[in-house]
């Protein structure tokens, strides 16, 4: 059950997600949290994880999208696979796994910035 995502180390990223339903029907996220982590064991503690995003500001939230964006500072991370998942908490804090992984920084070849 899940996306493999690959990223290159020190870039930007913006993943644009759309949560729906088993019928394909959008789900409305207003008042809903998005926890995006990335850890180097599934077993880490999220005080240890590499990458922890909590999204409660969403694109449009009634057509269920949102957007997870990273920062170079997120993904300069040593070269290799980790593990994501990314939860959905709604308003009354029931939480679901919509989709779990793994996560792969990729060496980058240009490191300069202007």
């Amino acid at each position: 059950m899940g996306n493999i995502l690959q990223i290159y180390k020190r870039d930007n990223k913006t993943y644009n997600l759309t949560f729906t339903d088993s019928d394909s029907a959008a789900i409305d996220i207003t008042g809903y949290t998005v926890f995006f982590t990335v850890k180097e064991s599934k077993t880490d503690t999220d005080a240890n994880a590499k990458i922890s995003k909590t999204v409660t500001s969403h694109t449009s939230p009634t057509t269920g999208v949102t957007q997870v964006s990273l920062e170079p500072a997120d993904t300069n991370l040593t070269v290799k696979k980790y593990y994501y998942d990314i939860q959905l908490k709604d308003a009354s804090g029931k939480i679901t796994t919509v989709v779990s992984d793994t996560f792969e920084i990729l060496q980058d070849i240009t490191i300069r910035t202007s």
